[in-house]
């Protein structure tokens, strides 16, 4: 089988781990729509019966059938596992039962609306991870889901329909399905079954017509999901053929391929490729092939700049070992099921291509199917070619060796003819030329065969002195001498130069492995940098310099200890560059390539955690094979920082969490033993007789009761046991309400209320919304100066709901917009009496509502609370939520 067609190993290997691990887990299928009302659940109903008619145990987990009798129709004869019963503030909710089906263990599972949120008190707060762990137990699955719950789609589907998605589900789900059905309508056709009441009944489909499932928004909402669906089977179409015996591509898209090599020409066909990329919206790869032949530094510099143009310019760059780069270029397009190569259009032929293969030549007539582009290099008078081995300069040395060693065997055959012959005088002149192969390059030893064929022809072969050869049996014997000396000469060079190549990877797995040792030996990061310096100083011949980030995650500007090279000002500040744009700079790059040191960040997970400054010894520029080493060190160390310091973040968190229980125990126990002497005491000041004592002692019992109240609140806060209860309410409604709470505390003040009557209703816990808008009045009142007014107002948008509470007192000092919503903490110069808990307990009961509390100065002196709340929608009514999966 020709190398060209042979499986990538690599790839076969994946796949077999991806088929072992898919044995023990579930298959999941999805049937994917664009929006509600596609008829998802329908199909999957009809698909589960079809399975059932195969003798496939079927049951349904959860199907919302939302009152249409064709679907409750396909889910009779199917069983149906009783659902969950799970009480939440008073009232009983319904949830699949996720442990009754792991019990029953059928071998197929029907669960609708992939997206959903459980209740909670559920053991997952989604359903999909319900869904998970159905297919880790070994069940498959059939579910149900649309575009705009999957999460990478969630900003694109607010932008286009003005409606925030709160129900998503991760990508990473539909890498996990093993088939996505595309359940597809027209936009005309899903408004039709709008409007005869098969997806929304009375005024709530004429509603949802007029807002969420206008034509544009469907139009929009369907070319997403077509392109996701598509994005998915070319995915897996690259996948399957990966593991397969390369044959021709599947023109199932349109997937580019360019060669990249270290011409100057290279350049242009990027630029050429990224075009063609951009007019077919096709995926594009930038494909180097590596020979066991090295480049000289000035080729493997322009090498790695024309890499890295390929990458900014969004390709794939894959570099593969081959000694025939027209083969490598082959079997590389057929793995990635690439459809059209692009080389560059070969020059005129010298008179050494007559003897060589010509890669291009070579990939015209194998390419089978393949489109191959051949894009003459426009400005530069050489030829872009496919990948080969730039020549490295004019060798002097080894040539004159060459003739050194063909002088002293051609002496020495002189000496030994007279005893052994001019045919034995051939054996030693071969025996030269390999054991010479093994040191010269490929050019020195043919021109050491060619030279010792024609010496011997000339001095021992009679007629001696003349090239000319009498008897055919010696001509017979010079033509497979040098026949044999120049192919014995090209093998063995060849196979030394498979050596040294091999001896280069193997030198740059070592110092990889060493590295990696040194780092994985040491609990602490600064005990083995001394170690990496040392190793980088014995590979590079080069002093570094090792920059770690702060805690807050910004260049810190101090060297670690452990460094070898102390940098300048200026070459700190390159660093500093390198560090905030997580990208190269310095010496042997595009960014200020006049610095001493080449600066490497050092990223992992996306972020930067520091940057190594090395220093070289010479102006010698790495070579690629030395930069992505050098670049592996810096990805090792990143990793090594990392983790350190996700370390002292775990331990921190730690003890942050056993703060924390401590703290709330405190404030449990401490609450609960003044509560229970604060309401003796209220009960006997309602007593009567207790009037004469009670105006001094009730206000007291009263904040002390509230001091006690906060305490509470806070403590159910933080253990996260505070739900809310949602419920539309009226937003005026509940700031009056709010207001009569603080009654008492307000009543010596004008408080003036504009409250627009058409507020849109909030779907929330009004008494959770009630208490913290009177925390926020509350806390106006005691910072202001008595007799100052408090106005209250409100406005609204399509999405958001403000309340306003301004003040006329002193207003907020630079830097309190945020520092007074954390626990306990009191202005300068506040009055006595209060926790320092009321807005830190407004500002949490909001945001359990998605919502946002804020405050800032007023011009006129005083200070603004808003409270900002998500709108409620006339389409978003309980029981059938609109954007659920049909």
């Amino acid at each position: 089988m020709a190398d060209a067609q042979r499986p990538d190993p690599d790839a076969l290997l994946a796949s077999i781990r991806q088929e072992s691990e898919a044995a023990q887990r579930g298959k999941l299928k999805i049937f994917f729509g664009m929006c509600p009302g596609v008829g998802k659940t329908y199909a999957m109903l009809r698909a589960a019966r079809q399975e059932l008619e195969k003798g496939v145990e079927v049951v349904a987990g959860i199907v919302e059938t939302h009152g249409r009798k064709e679907t409750a129709a396909l889910l009779e004869g199917i069983p149906i596992v009783p659902r969950a019963q799970i009480a939440y503030r008073g009232t009983t909710l319904e949830e699949m039962d996720l442990d009754a089906l792991l019990a029953w263990h059928p071998r197929l599972i029907l669960v609708d609306e992939l997206a959903h949120t459980n209740t909670p008190g559920c053991r997952h707060p989604k359903r999909y991870q319900d869904v998970l762990e159905l297919l880790d137990a070994g069940i498959d699955v059939f579910t149900t889901v649309n575009v705009q719950h999957i999460e990478s789609r969630k900003d694109t589907v607010t932008q286009i329909t003005g409606v925030q998605m709160r129900e998503t589900v991760p990508d990473s789900l539909l890498d996990v399905a093993e088939d996505i059905t595309l359940i597809d309508l027209t936009p005309d056709q899903l408004r039709e079954r709008l409007a005869e009441g098969k997806v929304y009944l009375g005024e709530r489909a004429a509603t949802a017509g007029d807002h969420f499932f206008r034509e544009s928004n469907l139009m929009a909402l369907r070319e997403m999901a077509l392109r996701l669906t598509a994005e998915h089977v070319d995915r897996d179409l690259r996948q399957l053929k990966q593991g397969m015996v390369m044959g021709e591509p599947w023109k199932a898209g349109d997937r580019l391929l360019v060669a990249v090599s270290a011409s100057p020409s290279s350049e242009i066909l990027i630029r050429w490729a990224r075009r063609a990329a951009a007019s077919m919206e096709a995926s594009w790869i930038a494909a180097h092939v590596e020979t066991p032949q090295p480049l000289a530094p000035l080729d493997e510099l322009r090498l790695g700049l024309n890499l890295t143009l390929a990458r900014q310019l969004g390709a794939e760059v894959i570099m593969v070992e081959n000694a025939d780069p027209g083969e490598a270029i082959l079997r590389v397009a057929r793995q990635h099921n690439a459809t059209q190569i692009i080389v560059g259009k070969p020059g005129p032929r010298t008179l050494a291509g007559w003897f060589k293969k010509s890669p291009v030549d070579w990939l015209v007539r194998n390419s089978g199917d393949i489109d191959v582009h051949m894009v003459r290099a426009e400005k530069s008078g050489q030829s872009p070619s496919v990948p080969s081995t730039a020549h490295a300069p004019f060798q002097w040395p080894q040539y004159g060796a060459a003739f050194g060693i063909v002088g002293a065997v051609t002496v020495l055959g002189l000496l030994l003819e007279p005893l052994v012959g001019y045919w034995a005088i051939a054996l030693i002149y071969l025996l030269a030329i390999i054991l010479s192969a093994l040191r010269l390059r490929r050019g020195p030893t043919l021109v050491l065969a060619t030279v010792s064929a024609l010496l011997w022809n000339f001095l021992f072969i009679p007629p001696r002195f003349t090239l000319y050869i009498r008897e055919l049996r010696d001509i017979m014997m010079f033509a497979m001498y040098f026949i044999v000396a120049v192919i014995v000469g090209h093998l063995t060079s060849r196979l030394h130069e498979r050596e040294e190549a091999e001896r280069r990877g193997e030198e740059r797995a070592t110092a990889l492995y060493r590295l990696s040792r040194a780092l994985a030996a040491t609990r602490e990061p600064g005990e083995a940098l001394g170690v990496v310096v040392k190793i980088i100083r014995e590979t590079f011949g080069a002093e570094s310099c090792l920059f770690v980030r702060d805690e807050a995650g910004r260049f810190s500007g101090e060297a670690h200890p452990a460094s070898s090279l102390a940098l300048s000002p200026k070459e700190e500040s390159v660093a500093a560059w390198a560090f905030q744009h997580k990208q190269p700079a310095g010496r042997f790059t595009d960014t200020l390539p006049d610095s001493e040191a080449l600066h490497l960040p050092l990223i992992t997970g996306g972020n930067a955690e520091g940057v190594l400054a090395v220093k070289f010894s010479d102006d010698t520029p790495l070579s690629m094979q030395r930069r992505e080493l050098l670049e592996a060190f810096a990805a090792q160390i990143a990793v090594t920082f990392e983790k350190d310091r996700l370390a002292q973040v775990s331990r921190k968190a730690q003890l942050a969490a056993q703060s924390d229980k401590l703290q709330r125990a405190l404030f449990d126990t401490v609450s609960h033993e003044l509560k229970t002497p604060l309401a003796a005491i209220s009960a006997v000041l309602e007593q009567p007789g207790a009037a004469s004592i009670s105006q001094e002692i009730r206000p007291a019992v009263a904040r002390l009761t509230q001091v006690v109240n906060n305490l509470l609140d806070m403590t159910r806060l933080d253990s996260g046991m505070l739900k809310p209860n949602l419920e539309w309410a009226d937003p005026a409604e509940l700031v009056l309400e709010a207001l009569k709470q603080v009654e008492e505390q307000t009543r010596s003040r004008n408080v003036t209320v504009q409250l627009p009557r058409d507020l849109p209703p909030l779907h929330i816990d009004p008494g959770l919304v009630q208490q913290a808008v009177a925390l926020v009045i509350s806390n106006a009142n005691l910072h202001t100066p008595p007799g100052t007014g408090i106005e209250i107002s409100a406005a609204y948008d399509p999405q958001i709901v403000k309340i306003m509470i301004a003040d006329h007192g002193p207003g907020l000092k630079p830097g309190e917009e945020e520092l007074i919503f954390q626990k306990f903490y009191r202005s300068a110069g506040a009055p006595a009496g209060g926790t320092g808990l009321g807005l830190s307990i407004a500002r949490r009961l909001i945001e359990i509502h998605e919502g946002r509390l804020t405050a800032r100065n007023r011009s006129g002196g005083g200070a603004v609370f808003t409270i900002e709340l998500p709108a409620g929608e006339p389409m978003k009514l309980p029981d059938n939520e609109p954007l659920q999966g049909a």
